[in-house]
């Protein structure tokens, strides 16, 4: 269900009869998404249900076998400068963070960079501390003290990795953010954190949809799909979730609720 003041918004990104075979079953079929400007969307389902494949197809890392992926209201660019910079217009924040452990914080902001910069300035990159100011207010923007900087990733405790990926997710400037299960290895108190900061990021002209594995943290999300065994059961407000849908989404398996 999209909020009355963003259904007359152009989607950024559709998602048409989309199909990704697997092995036994599908691993999406027939999967049909809109996501707009200003919407907070929680993907919600099982293990195995198609999560982090739905995200390998918004992001452009996974083509489908089947259905059609529009970027607003147009095909992708296959390959070349245009695909790279329309990519960088997508910004994913990985579970397992895919941070450079080898550079310098600042070194790992401006990788989020390189899609605009091209080679030459991305080379300079490993050598020289480049747009000083702006990796810093992408630190303060997650809380972060700008003399991190030059640290190596190495000295960063777990809490300041995840929100360094968060400011490069923010350094890449995407109007779509993507994250898959970014709270899953954080306690309760860093998690609630971590999504509060994220949920800030994502108004319009952007928007959000972050994989969740914890249905008790729906409060400031617009929708929530559920989706199960690579079929979208339901796509609704966040305050239309009910136990009976959870128990349809989760059945049985561990990890439901």
């Amino acid at each position: 269900m999209v909020r009355p003041e963003l259904a007359a918004a152009a989607p950024l990104l559709e998602l048409r009869q989309i199909s990704v075979a697997g092995r036994g079953r599908p691993r999406l079929e027939q999967l049909d998404l809109q996501i707009r400007p200003g919407e907070r969307v929680a993907l919600l389902g099982p293990s195995g249900a198609g999560k982090s494949t739905l995200l390998a197809v918004a992001n452009g890392c996974l083509r489908p076998d089947a259905g059609q992926v529009l970027w607003h209201g147009q095909s992708p660019e296959r390959s070349g400068r245009k695909r790279r910079r329309q990519q960088a217009r997508i910004g994913t924040l990985w579970q397992d963070l895919r941070l450079i452990e080898e550079l310098s914080v600042q070194q790992n902001l401006n990788a989020a960079r390189l899609a605009h910069w091209g080679w030459p300035k991305a080379l300079l990159n490993l050598l020289l501390p480049l747009e000083t100011e702006a990796c810093a207010a992408a630190l303060r923007e997650m809380e972060l003290d700008p003399a991190l900087l030059p640290q190596p990733v190495t000295a960063l405790s777990g809490g300041q990795r995840q929100r360094l990926a968060m400011a490069r997710l923010l350094r890449q400037q995407p109007s779509l953010l993507l994250a898959d299960e970014p709270l899953a290895s954080l306690d309760p108190r860093l998690a609630s954190q971590l999504l509060a900061l994220l949920l800030r990021q994502a108004q319009a002209p952007r928007a959000l949809l972050l994989s969740l594995h914890r249905p008790d943290l729906l409060q400031g999300f617009d929708r929530v799909i559920g989706l199960r065994q690579g079929r979208l059961l339901f796509d609704c407000g966040a305050t239309a979730v009910t136990g009976a849908s959870l128990r349809e989404l989760y059945g049985s398996e561990a990890g439901g609720p």
